[in-house]
């Protein structure tokens, strides 16, 4: 353990390293060789190149399948194609022959435009339909459709895209059973009534999608299929695999419930490696190989490597280890002083001093030590000045905005030759800043706080001629906690000004304190005007920024600079219902 430990070291690790490079090159002949033997193999059957040709083969059939789709929505949507099937049964001989005629022509012309189609058909009832090229009507009259699954997935969808496995046509005239393709059905509507009218089939070209995946090679019998979402096949080079489902348990779960693009199995002993990638119509390309024929060669030649660098490797290590223990001895002094530091002791020093490239990295310690103190001390001092510069501000502007609204408050009355109400209010006035401005420091308690409040009403109440009842409700203990000063009188001036002035008359404001797990809650409702909901949106902006004057935006920075996170105000109110603000700060330990 040790040894281990020693091995570990930084500069240890270092001086095994370089005897590591030394000592292995004698293994370059055998690398060079595997290199030779692995990149040839690798060029071929890499995973990589793997997943890019899968995603090759997936692209070119998402194409064709792109293809079917959009000849469908074309023919689907073309009214004219609507208009001909509704009207059919109901036309006299000589126009059923022209719509068949008309259909027929739209229909080759869409085949002849597009090198993946091999045929398009449209159906109704009665054994009538129109197809492209070998479209056979007598094969149609003799197939119940109403017993085929597909047509009844296609009126299921009601006019969606029914994508079926791949097969032989049954409605082809050229034979029986000889053009392979890949069905895409659909109901057709009519627009306006959105009543089902037939079914419109556009068979992609077999052939073409299973050379598509025949050109595909993956090892040396690898295989590709197509299956759908539910693990059914619906695309297989044999024939004999379409619409069953994947046989391998795991490999069925990895096709279905893995989205994975790589992915390896076992069946019978034999391990394989596979891919996949996803089609445009949600169908899913599936690749699998013995991972053998990808990785056996290059594994043979990887673990004989393994074995002779580890040889190699164990000689340069014990070399490595000899040398290192008589060196690393002040590395471990000055790795351990490193710890300290890190644990937060900045007053480590070491005491290394000898001339080698050590010592210079032991004095570069002690000095950058010395520099981190000095900067952390400028730090806090600066972060101190600052915090106190933004309490002064604070306090600087609630002050005069509390000054300049109790004088306004007297000059009104003085104006209204109310002498001895502004004599009362001076008189108030000074009772208050006696109580207020007598306190030294910014913080004062809760009790000190409301007693000002219990002034400041009284001035409120020489202003506006009414009677505001003033109810307090403070758990025992709590009327000690420190409060900044000024921190409820705007939101008493606020809930007079705005709840009861504009109402004209007089009002209740109830303060309630209370303690719960280490918080302070201050709750201070009124029975006032109340306030819209834009307007307290406005004021419960998480960002601290009111909008509504410099009353509260006071308490917003007050918390915020006093008390920190966890810190807010929030302002809940019914509009006539009154309003109420809750104000919770952590209390000091």
């Amino acid at each position: 353990m040790a040894r281990f430990e020693k091995f570990t070291n930084r500069f240890a690790s270092k001086m095994i390293s370089a005897f590591l490079l030394i000592i292995l090159i004698p293994t370059t002949l055998s690398g060079f060789s595997f290199y030779l033997e692995s990149s040839a193999l690798v060029k071929r059957n890499v995973r990589a190149s793997a997943v890019q040709v899968t995603k090759q083969t997936a692209d070119a059939l998402s194409s064709i399948f792109n293809a079917g789709s959009d000849t469908s929505d074309l023919i689907y949507s073309d009214l004219k194609v609507q208009k001909a099937a509704m009207q059919y049964s109901t036309s006299p001989l000589n126009t059923q022959l022209e719509i068949s005629q008309s259909l027929s022509t739209l229909l080759n012309n869409i085949v002849y435009s597009s090198s993946f189609v091999r045929i398009v058909y449209i159906i109704k009832s009665g054994g009538i339909g129109w197809g492209s090229g070998t479209f056979s009507t007598p094969k149609l009259r003799k197939i119940d459709l109403n017993q085929q699954k597909w047509v009844a997935d296609s009126k299921k969808q009601d006019g969606g895209l029914v994508w079926q496995a791949l097969r032989k046509d049954p409605f082809s005239g050229g034979g029986e059973n000889t053009d392979l393709v890949l069905p895409i059905s659909r109901t057709l509507k009519d627009f306006e009534s959105l009543q089902q009218i037939g079914l419109l089939v556009v068979n992609l070209n077999g052939k073409a999608i299973i050379n598509t995946i025949n050109q595909v090679k993956l090892g040396e019998t690898g295989r590709y299929m197509v299956v759908n979402p539910e693990g059914q096949i619906m695309i297989d080079a044999d024939l004999s695999q379409i619409g069953r489902a994947v046989e391998d348990a795991k490999l069925h779960e990895l096709i279905v419930h893995n989205d994975a693009v790589e992915f390896e199995y076992s069946n019978k002993g034999v391990h394989y490696y596979g891919v996949k990638q996803l089609l445009s119509n949600g169908w899913v390309l599936v690749g699998t190989v013995p991972t053998v024929e990808i990785t056996g060669v290059l594994d043979k030649l990887h673990t004989r490597i393994l074995i002779t660098s580890a040889c190699f490797a164990l000689v340069a290590v014990l070399i490595g280890l000899l040398i290192a223990n008589r060196v690393t001895k002040p590395i471990k002094q000055l790795t351990l002083e490193m710890r300290r530091v890190q644990q937060g002791d900045l007053s480590v020093r070491t005491a290394l001093t000898s001339s080698d490239e050590i010592g210079l990295m032991s004095k570069h310690f002690n000095k950058m030590l010395d520099e981190i103190e000095q900067l952390m001390g400028r730090v806090e001092q600066e972060q101190n000045e600052k915090l106190e510069a933004e309490v002064r501000a604070v306090t600087y502007r609630i002050h005069p905005h509390f000054l300049y609204n109790t004088l306004s408050s007297l000059r009104w009355l003085i104006r209204a030759g109310e002498m001895e109400r502004a004599e009362q209010g001076l008189g108030a006035l000074t009772r208050l800043l006696q109580a207020n401005m007598g306190k030294n420091g910014q913080m004062i308690t809760l009790e000190e706080e409301l007693e000002i409040i219990q002034k400041y009403i009284v001035i409120l109440e020489m202003r506006y001629e009414q009677k505001y009842v003033l109810t307090i409700e403070a758990q025992p203990g709590t009327d000690k906690v420190k409060v900044p000063r000024m921190l409820l009188q705007p939101l008493v001036e606020n809930a007079v000004f705005h709840g009861f002035v504009p109402l004209n008359r007089g009002g209740e404001i109830t303060i309630k304190v209370s303690e719960r797990q280490n918080e302070l809650h201050i709750l201070l409702q009124d029975n006032g005007l109340g306030m819209t909901d834009e307007k307290l949106a406005q004021l419960n902006a998480k960002d601290g920024k009111t909008g509504s004057g410099i009353g509260l935006q006071h308490v917003h920075d007050s918390l915020r600079l006093y008390f920190g996170a966890g810190s807010g105000m929030s302002v809940t109110s019914d509009s006539g219902g009154g309003t109420q603000i809750q104000i919770v700060f952590r209390l000091q330990s």
